[in-house]
C-alpha cells in the first residue's frame, strides 16, 4: 500500500482572513514574535496497490480535478510506502 499525504495551501497572492484571525489570537495569548499565519488542509489517501508511478499519477490527478482550486490554491504530496 501507499499512502499519498498531500498538503493545500492558499497562493502567496491570496489574502487569508483565517489565518489573520488565528495569528491575532496568538496574539492575545502573549505569544511573541510570530510574524504571520497562513492555513491549509492536509488530506491523507492511501492507496491498496505498490506501484509508485500510477499512485502519483492518480494523486496529482485528484489533487487537480478535486481537492485544491488552482485560481487560489498550490499543492504538493509526497508519497510514502506502508508495512
Amino acid at each position: 500500500m501507499i499512502r499519498a499525504r498531500i498538503h493545500i495551501t492558499l497562493r502567496p497572492s491570496i489574502l487569508d482572513p483565517q489565518g489573520k484571525a488565528v495569528a491575532h489570537a496568538i496574539g492575545t495569548m502573549g505569544v511573541a514574535g510570530v510574524s504571520g499565519v497562513r492555513m491549509g488542509k492536509y488530506i491523507e489517501i492511501t492507496f491498496d496497490h505498490t506501484d509508485p508511478a500510477s499512485a502519483r499519477a492518480a494523486t496529482d490527478q485528484i489533487c487537480r480535478k478535486l481537492l485544491a482550486n488552482p485560481v487560489m490554491e498550490d499543492y504538493r504530496f509526497e508519497l510514502e510506502n506502508e508495512a
